[in-house]
């Protein structure tokens, strides 16, 4: 059926609609996704095959035994918490694998009760629907420019920038030598060298790379991975070394969360000029929830 009979097939489908309901229909047409089978593009698809990639070589709660820290401090929550990373499991695989036994949205607050509570869930990852806002909404033509992902991890932010923007150069730098295996894998597999870089190495050795970038994309980089003297002092070679007149930076939580708990002298309106915008489906749960932050170099 061509586009034309299509249309006036729908049309004629809602005059038959009982006038009550029709609200109701049109409210799930809008918010349903079980149009995404309709919808998905080329790039969809191929995201979605590289988190099946990463899920068959990561565990299902996405943390390695070498990250300690991030490990307890998750622990350390007020409330029982789990890693559960955005880009390999969205809201319908957490429920097939809820009713497959294999995960909880509840802990029992009383062993063998029906007291329960919801778990809190956090990711280190930005989901698919989150990547795509960034760069189609949050992100202007990135044509010539070069993105830094400081803690790319699982590499999505880099796989999103190959994908949806016309981003020049996209560079990883990540303290973690086997996530920085793992995203070569995914580069190689897919053949993204010629725009993705990915760098093992502390992100305080990057001052140059720092400089001359264009955009700074920081996703709960420091908090669950560093303690807090040298998470302070990563904020102070950050600040020092983005200066591009013009350059932007996406952070989650903002910069006023991250830097409020710590012992640090940052100014922020010298150096930057705030912009927010919401970069979440407002599904999951963030850690401090799923606030982003914008911020353009002064």
């Amino acid at each position: 059926m061509e586009f034309r009979s299509a249309r006036q097939a729908i049309m004629q489908l809602l005059r038959t609609v009982a006038p009550a309901d029709l609200p109701a229909l049109l409210e799930w047409m809008r918010t349903t996704r079980d149009f995404d089978e309709f919808t998905q593009d080329n790039n969809d698809i191929m995201l979605k095959n590289i988190a099946e990639d990463l899920r068959n070589c990561l565990p299902l709660e996405t943390m390695l035994s070498s990250e300690h820290l991030a490990l307890q401090k998750i622990q350390q929550q007020p409330e029982p918490t789990v890693h559960v990373d955005a880009f390999l499991y969205d809201e319908d695989f957490i429920d097939s694998l809820c009713e497959e036994g294999k995960m909880s949205r509840n802990y029992c607050m009383v062993c063998g009760s029906h007291q329960t509570a919801p778990l809190g869930f956090i990711s280190h990852s930005f989901s698919l629907m989150e990547l795509k806002f960034i760069y189609h909404h949050v992100l202007p033509d990135l044509s010539g420019k070069v993105l830094v992902d400081v803690g790319s991890r699982l590499g999505t932010v880099l796989y999103g920038g190959y994908l949806y923007s016309s981003a020049l150069q996209l560079y990883g730098v990540e303290l973690n030598g086997d996530f920085c295996q793992l995203q070569e894998m995914v580069i190689k597999k897919y053949q993204f060298t010629d725009r993705i870089k990915v760098l093992h190495a502390d992100i305080c050795t990057q001052g140059s790379l720092l400089q001359n970038a264009d955009v700074i994309i920081m996703n709960n980089v420091f908090e669950y991975f560093l303690d807090e003297a040298e998470q302070a002092r990563a904020w102070e070679y950050i600040s020092h070394n983005v200066r591009k007149q013009g350059s932007l930076l996406v952070t989650v939580p903002s910069l006023e969360d991250s830097l409020s708990s710590l012992q640090i002298n940052i100014q922020l309106s010298p150096w930057v000029e705030e912009g927010r915008t919401q970069a979440g489906e407002g599904k999951r749960e963030r850690d401090r929830g799923s606030q982003a932050g914008s911020a353009l170099t002064g």
